[in-house]
């Protein structure tokens, strides 16, 4: 059974802290149409807030191979 959450926290975390660095890189929504040019900018606290929660999983996933 630990091996089991061992793996799973690890998946997880790998898959946060990608989603997260990936969702901070990518550039944000833009339209240029002609004259008109709309931009959207947005927070990026859902995106750290997902990194910090993959190095907490991954943390987490780790600390089973002590045990």
């Amino acid at each position: 059974m630990n091996n089991v959450l061992k793996f799973v926290l690890l998946i997880i975390g790998v898959g946060l802290v990608g989603y997260g660095i990936y969702d901070l890189v990518t550039p944000e929504f833009s339209i240029d149409a002609g004259p008109l040019q709309v931009e959207a900018h947005g927070d990026n606290t859902q995106s750290y807030a997902m990194v910090v929660f993959g190095i907490l999983s991954l943390i987490g996933g780790l600390a089973f191979k002590k045990r």
